[in-house]
């Protein structure tokens, strides 16, 4: 382990259960409670990942931030006085933050300061497994954290007591870090780009096959409905990035072959550091021939959730490519009950149910995206055989593409299916 690398990991190593971090988010106009709260839940959950427990949340309604500590100044005070009351371990903010901001509340907390980048980034880190994912996160925190240096000394120079004069030697070692980092930048690139040849040769081994991949949010069930349909153990756990490899599976399903990925999961105000480092990643959605958007619909905010991959996928150059979209989790849905039952039903009842219409959720996302959605549960079982169905006929689409004279009888029996 090189000088900066020992450095970056007193810096950040965190110590499950015993680290403890407060929350902070600023409110804008637009923002109503419901979804302030859902986007604090979603970073709670992301604090949890790293094995980080938040303990308390901070808000503050403001037009824009403030431009030298992201919050006001009482609300500063407020966290400070928090901070030393509780002995909290760390600040994260729901935000990314510029490098002066970052230094100016370490300054002034004294503790350290996460943004929602360097949050994310950290995840990732310690989940990658494969040697191109390591390499990517590693790229990407690298490219984060050069204009962060400056920061970074002041944190050391306190922690031992000195001082980082102008002409010091903190300045010369912050010189010097910026140099091996931008040498570690250049040499990691070049080892991306030979990772990445490697990978494009094998994606043009995999022409004359279907390529399907899974696409959603994070933590919607990929992992468990790849593991349905291979009958493989991939990790699929319930957190936040269980797994950033992508993983590809050969499947047959009626006598049709096809090649299953399983991709990182997207997440709102994802690190534009960490999508340009994960190109090859995306490569394997963008060069699939067949995406299945699986939704996770017992979360609150699904619909949200459905926009952010509709939206990155349309960033990535694959928003136009044939898909299946899938609503997962539904076995833990209240659906709509009868109407005798609704006249049963207290008035507090009701404005605490959370029930979901399939057939006018059906209707809804079918008009909007010209797809009629499959509703299932991988984890459970239910409706899997609907979904097998309609995947099989997605990829025989696919497939008479690639060879339009396979299968010329069933060709004709599918077609008539699909005109019904």
């Amino acid at each position: 382990m090189g000088k900066f690398s020992r450095k970056l990991q007193k810096l950040y190593d965190t110590a499950p259960v015993q680290e403890t971090a407060v929350l902070v988010s600023v409110i804008r106009q637009t923002d109503t409670d419901i979804v302030v709260e859902e986007h604090l839940d979603e970073l709670a959950f992301l604090t949890e990942t790293l094995g980080v427990k938040a303990v308390y949340r901070f808000t503050q309604k403001m037009e824009k931030p403030d431009i030298r500590t992201f919050v006001g100044k009482g609300k500063l005070e407020e966290i400070q006085s928090y901070i030393e009351h509780f002995g909290v371990d760390m600040v994260i903010f729901d935000d990314d933050l510029s490098p002066s901001q970052m230094k100016n509340l370490e300054n002034e907390l004294k503790v350290k300061v996460y943004d929602r980048s360097l949050l994310i980034l950290d995840i990732f880190l310690n989940r990658a497994q494969t040697a191109q994912a390591k390499t990517q996160v590693e790229l990407a925190r690298f490219q984060y954290l050069l204009p962060r240096l400056t920061r970074m000394w002041t944190h050391l120079e306190r922690q031992r007591g000195g001082t980082s004069t102008r002409g010091g030697a903190g300045e010369k070692e912050i010189e010097t870090d910026k140099r091996d980092i931008r040498n570690k930048i250049t040499l990691l690139k070049q080892k991306l780009r030979e990772i990445e040849k490697q990978g494009e040769t094998q994606r043009k081994g995999r022409k004359g096959i279907v390529r399907v991949a899974l696409v959603g949010y994070t933590n919607v069930g990929k992992s468990t409905l790849m593991n349905l349909i291979t009958k493989t153990d991939i990790l699929a756990e319930n957190k936040l990035f269980a797994t950033v490899d992508s993983t590809v599976r050969k499947v047959v399903l009626e006598n049709i072959p096809f090649l299953l990925s399983d991709t990182v999961g997207f997440i709102r105000k994802l690190p534009t550091h960490l999508i340009e480092s994960f190109k090859s990643t995306l490569d394997e959605i963008r060069e699939a021939d067949l995406l299945v958007h699986v939704v996770d619909i017992f979360h609150p905010s699904f619909e949200d959730h459905f926009a952010v991959v509709d939206q990155t996928l349309r960033e990535i150059k694959a928003g136009d490519k044939p898909m299946l979209l899938v609503f997962n989790k539904i076995d833990l849905v209240e659906t709509m009950p009868s109407e005798e039952k609704i006249m049963e039903m207290t008035e507090m009842e009701l404005e605490e149910a959370d029930f979901k219409d399939f057939d006018a959720l059906s209707e809804a996302y079918e008009k909007k995206t010209g797809i009629k959605p499959v509703f299932m549960a991988a984890g459970s079982g239910v409706n899997v055989e609907e979904f097998r169905e309609r995947l099989v006929q997605e990829v025989k689409k696919q497939h008479l593409k690639i060879y339009p004279h396979y299968l010329q009888d069933e060709t004709f029996i599918f077609e008539e299916k699909e005109e019904k």
